[in-house]
């Protein structure tokens, strides 16, 4: 299909990337019921590997199979399926072509760890290229005393996936070192999280909700002098989209824990005010009944095709 004005805006903002980098982000954008509106949504399903099989599937339980999750982002309309190895290879062959495919390439257990998150990396570029993935995933820390290492991993593989046409999909979670609890998702936290997957390459970026929260002493005098707006979701949304590069970089945010039709939606309508560029939502779509799911998605899909 012809890019809408939309899609050749947004290529616009990525003109040191090669063609076939470009290729494959214009396949997510075109791709499902948010083809050619420049917004997403991403289904991710990354949750066995990173909290275990039971407390990810049990809800539906459909979903201990990996082609269900193949089966409900095409259902659904989504802009693309994201999740570790196992579970891309054990349906790209089927569903070739079909969906874009973004292959997770850190991940991590919750049976134990170090204090300070870091994730194992247990995918490369070129199993993405060999299971015809339009992007790679990478999880990084901002605030865990192993960030360094996450960083100079992700600068390396984003460096080998631009140079092979893939788009980078970064998840930047602040979690670890000294930051509190509520600093994980204050709104200084958030904005830096998503200024650093920014100036790391990312292409696509992935943040939380963040809340109104100020972790640090020296932002929160800058909040104050500059009276910048934090006391609403959407005003924290769009200072998040503003910290990536003025929002030349597309940013999507999570769905985060399980909860209520209306309170996805409720959320959801604050982040779309807000100018997010969509979401990329897991377990409030796949631990639900796949009816109810592809109900759900379609209602947040319909937010964003509706957001200005």
């Amino acid at each position: 299909m012809a890019l809408t004005p939309r899609v050749k805006k947004i290529l616009s903002w990525y003109q040191s990337d090669n063609p076939g980098t470009r290729a494959n982000l214009v396949r997510m954008l075109n791709h499902g019921k948010l083809k050619g509106t420049g917004k997403m949504v991403i289904l991710p399903v990354d949750q066995g590997f990173e909290h275990g099989p039971a407390r990810s599937f049990a809800p539906n339980a459909p979903g201990y199979d990996p082609t269900y999750h193949f089966e409900l982002a095409l259902k659904a309309g989504c802009n693309a399926y994201a999740a570790p190895l196992g579970f891309i290879e054990a349906g790209a062959a089927e569903y070739a072509g079909q969906i874009p495919l973004i292959l997770k390439l850190n991940n991590s257990d919750s049976v134990g760890g170090p204090s300070d998150p870091c994730s194992a990396i247990t995918g490369s570029v070129n199993e993405a290229l060999r299971l015809g993935c339009a992007a790679i995933g990478y999880t990084i820390y901002p605030g865990s005393n192993n960030r360094n290492t996450m960083y100079q991993d992700l600068r390396e593989l984003t460096e080998e996936a631009k140079a092979k046409g893939l788009v980078v999909v970064t998840w930047s979670y602040p979690r670890g070192g000294k930051l509190s609890k509520d600093g994980e998702t204050g709104i200084d936290i958030a904005a830096y999280a998503a200024q650093i997957a920014a100036q790391l390459g990312s292409h696509i970026i992935k943040v939380k909700p963040p809340t109104a929260h100020i972790e640090q002493d020296a932002a929160r005098k800058v909040y104050e002098k500059y009276n910048i707006p934090i006391a609403t979701l959407s005003d924290r949304v769009r200072h998040v989209v503003q910290s990536a590069f003025g929002g030349r970089r597309i940013v999507i945010f999570s769905g985060g824990e399980a909860k209520g039709t209306e309170a996805v939606l409720e959320e959801i309508r604050a982040i779309a005010a807000g100018g997010a560029f969509g979401s990329i939502m897991g377990r409030n779509a796949f631990q639900r009944p796949e009816a109810e799911a592809i109900a759900l998605l379609h209602d947040v899909m319909a937010i964003y095709r509706d957001a200005p």
